[in-house]
């Protein structure tokens, strides 16, 4: 049985989907104060739903029993975040370590952890705690896989970071010119499902991408195309990014201010090599432009 980690969120809701759909048995690890209405979607998947946190390493016995392989895609941030109560230390770093340690004692023969890609590589909370996590599953003694995508699209490319295409207004990370993989996390959950039977995934690191190395400009041109519309472009400059990641103290807002930085200083990833080995189809941003010009 496969065991999801995150099956609520974005990306482990979309993996359960691809699980389920190919009849594989899985199991997912919620939170008794989990999203009711998503749980009970999983359960109508067919997904075995089980309370357990990672905060909680008592509970992640009876959670573990029976799994050969675990997908792991959790964070604390942004939308779960409580300082000092589920953050990135009790969460992202000493949480996942916990777990890592019990899937070994337990039996677990391959984890695949979700991180980010390794040219995101500033001095910031989450990008610490992830670096840290990478190398203790690398240590572990299980088959490891660890994912490392470059910037979603239907999270860089949304009003909640500044790209906000309702209203045609974009607040650009640095002056907008450097390349972009964009991937859709769709893309990434795919890799992840993949990764489970492939043996290019075994005790691999994967950075991934989308098909295209693309500026934030070259992302607004794109949506102005398809949507007919001129968009009102602003930048923050590099400058106040390092400001804001320097001045900052709580942890989340500190990895806020390294992410965008990173996205200002750029993130391209060629995928021509990946792609030989996994033969997923990437959708591209004008693809999810004309999803989201459609639905707006």
């Amino acid at each position: 049985m496969i065991l999801i980690i995150g099956a609520t969120g974005m990306v482990g809701s979309e993996i359960c989907q691809l699980l389920t759909t190919d009849s594989k048995p899985v199991r997912a690890m919620v939170r008794a104060t989990s999203d009711q209405a998503k749980t009970n979607k999983l359960k109508e998947l067919g997904v075995q739903i089980m309370q357990g946190d990672l905060r909680n390493s008592s509970t992640f016995g009876p959670v573990l029993e029976g799994i050969t392989a675990v997908i792991t895609t959790v964070s604390s941030m942004p939308f779960s975040y409580v300082p000092g109560e589920n953050d990135l230390q009790k969460v992202d770093l000493e949480g996942m370590t916990n777990f890592i340690d019990s899937a070994k004692n337990t039996g677990v023969k391959h984890f695949i952890y979700t991180s980010f890609s390794g040219q995101i590589d500033l001095d910031f909370p989450l990008r610490n705690a992830k670096r840290s996590i990478e190398q203790h599953l690398q240590k572990s003694g299980m088959d490891y896989t660890i994912l490392r995508p470059s910037c979603f699209m239907e999270v860089w490319l949304t009003a909640a970071v500044g790209f906000d295409v309702a209203n045609s207004k974009v607040q650009l990370c640095g002056d907008g010119s450097k390349p972009v993989s964009y991937i859709s996390y769709k893309d990434v959950a795919s890799f992840a499902v993949e990764s489970l039977t492939n043996p290019a995934a075994k005790n691999a690191i994967l950075e991934m991408g989308g098909p295209e190395k693309l500026s934030q400009l070259d992302a607004v041109r794109i949506f102005e195309d398809v949507s007919g519309q001129k968009f009102d472009v602003q930048n923050v400059p590099v400058e106040a990014l390092q400001s804001q990641l320097n001045a900052a103290t709580d942890p989340m807002q500190k990895s806020f201010a390294g992410l965008m930085l990173c996205v200002a200083n750029g993130d391209p990833i060629d995928m021509k090599e990946m792609l030989k080995k996994f033969p997923i189809k990437l959708k591209t941003v004008r693809e999810y432009a004309r999803s989201v010009v459609a639905g707006s």
